[in-house]
């Protein structure tokens, strides 16, 4: 059986099309196969078929050998610190995070959150998973079944795999590590420097409010004077309210409303699985992810200025002078999850950022958490005694950016040719770290290519000169466009 949902860094697929209970099943036995694996735990995000799938990987993983820990809805995050914490052999988020409803996947790790991705054991996962016999994985889901679920039965979260048939394996378990990780996660501040501060937070019915409300319950129990305005803050997995993903334009007018009608501090909001946070200002105004990594690189490197910090070469310029200010090491990787926690292991890094909203912590198994940044960014307002506004101010007029634009193009590779032919005889650096960024005295760019679709990535960032920064992006776009 060919199985078509594994990318490059995780498992996403088209539900039935490419992603059902016989191949969730397939990836758990392998998975468990592959590592070895005696102990392993799950979670799923708030999607009707992440419970369905998450059972059916359950009873492979099962199969495979391994004994399973159910951690019931969970955000990605929690699953990377559920295997550290619990110290097993992996661990498995079902989850689709911000892509179109009719979809699904999973994200991989081993022993200590390590990332599994396609250099790391991702393809070798898939190659096991297809050889399986059909009848036998037929046979196995009948095992585990009352009866076959039907497709309609599945996407509404009825999947043909059991709680009750798990359990008389008696390698299954269900279990909570929700007061740890609250506790874990108070660990990155000094609840006691907290002062009274409003926060308007959007989980955009996603799993991100079951874990707020956990945090919220300390920070109350410890008396921290933070009021928390809520908004779409009942997970749904028919996302009545759009697919929450705050790094589209159109998606940040719901907490950018609420933060000025209530006079708020701040606006958060989180994606799907809660692994990348966005933030607002005190004006409702969006906060680009760039300017929160150098944000944050200083919060780490005023306590410890011996500290490296990870980035993306997207856009850096502003992460580079801040950490190089502060005496940090400043470390450029290449963009995506894997490589950044592959590099932050390697250089032992406190902390890395890309300008998508992904923050990675090294006392948070290297790995990259939605909760850890608005509990350091709300620190910070309260020992700076500064607006969020005024703390980015300087360094969004140091070093304006265009944020990312996405062309979408019938021919990705003229267009990437169309511009390297145009600019490389002038650019006084040329970095292929990742795609092509190449750098002039006063501006830079980077471009790069998506893995998945015809889609050209466009970041251009200048030195205090917006409208240099605006003329270069309108000038590249012309010749990408042409």
């Amino acid at each position: 059986m060919k199985i078509s949902c594994f990318k490059a860094y995780d498992i996403r697929g088209r539900l039935l099309e490419q992603l059902d209970e016989n191949v969730a099943y397939r990836i758990g036995r392998a998975f468990a196969q592959y590592l070895s694996a005696k102990t392993v735990v799950v979670g799923g995000d708030v999607r009707h078929t992440s419970q369905p799938l998450k059972l059916a990987l359950c009873a492979g993983l099962i199969d495979g050998g391994a004994t399973v820990t159910d951690l019931g809805m969970t955000g990605t995050e929690e699953i990377y610190f559920a295997t550290k914490h619990l110290g097993v052999d992996g661990g498995i988020e079902v989850t689709a995070s911000h892509n179109p409803i009719d979809y699904n996947g999973m994200k991989l790790v081993k022993a200590d959150s390590k990332p599994i991705s396609g250099d790391t054991g991702l393809f070798a996962i898939k190659e096991i998973a297809e050889q399986y016999d059909q009848q036998d994985v037929d046979n196995r889901l009948q095992h585990y079944s009352h009866e076959r679920a039907t497709d309609e039965a599945f996407l509404q979260g009825r999947g043909s795999v059991v709680i009750e048939k798990l359990k008389s394996s008696q390698q299954y378990q269900q279990q909570s590590c929700m007061p740890d990780y609250v506790a874990h996660m108070l660990t990155y501040i000094d609840v006691g420097k907290l002062k009274p501060l409003k926060l308007v937070v959007n989980a955009g019915n996603g799993a991100a409010g079951k874990a707020l409300d956990a945090i919220e319950n300390k920070l109350n129990a410890l008396g921290a004077p933070i009021e928390f305005i809520k908004v779409h803050h009942q997970p749904d997995g028919d996302f009545p309210n759009g697919i929450p993903n705050p790094l589209l334009p159109e998606s940040r007018a719901d907490t950018a409303k609420v933060v000025i009608d209530n006079n708020a501090d701040m606006g958060i909001a989180w994606d799907g699985d809660f692994d990348r946070c966005f933030l607002f200002d005190e004006q409702g105004d969006f906060v680009e992810g760039y300017y929160i990594v150098g944000l944050l690189a200083k919060a780490f490197l005023d306590k410890d200025s011996h500290n490296k910090i990870i980035y993306d070469p997207r856009v850096y310029w502003n992460t580079e002078d801040i950490v190089k200010q502060a005496g940090g090491t400043p470390i450029k990787s290449k963009t995506g999850h894997a490589f950044i926690k592959e590099r932050m292991r390697s250089d032992d890094a406190v902390y890395g950022g890309e300008m998508s909203a992904h923050h990675y912590f090294r006392d948070f198994a290297y790995c990259d958490s939605g909760m850890i940044p608005w509990l350091l960014v709300a620190e910070l307002l309260c020992t700076s005694g500064q607006p969020l506004s005024e703390l980015v101010k300087a360094r969004i007029a140091a070093f304006p950016s265009s944020g990312e634009i996405n062309s979408l193009l019938k021919d990705a590779d003229a267009a990437l040719q169309r511009v390297i032919d145009t600019y490389k005889s002038d650019a006084i650096v040329i970095d292929d770290t990742d795609g092509v960024g190449f750098e002039f005295e006063n501006w830079r760019f980077n471009l790069r290519k998506s893995n998945t679709e015809p889609v050209i990535r466009l970041n251009v960032e200048s030195r205090a000169d917006i409208a240099l920064m605006q003329q270069k992006t309108a000038e590249l776009l012309a010749i990408i466009r042409a």
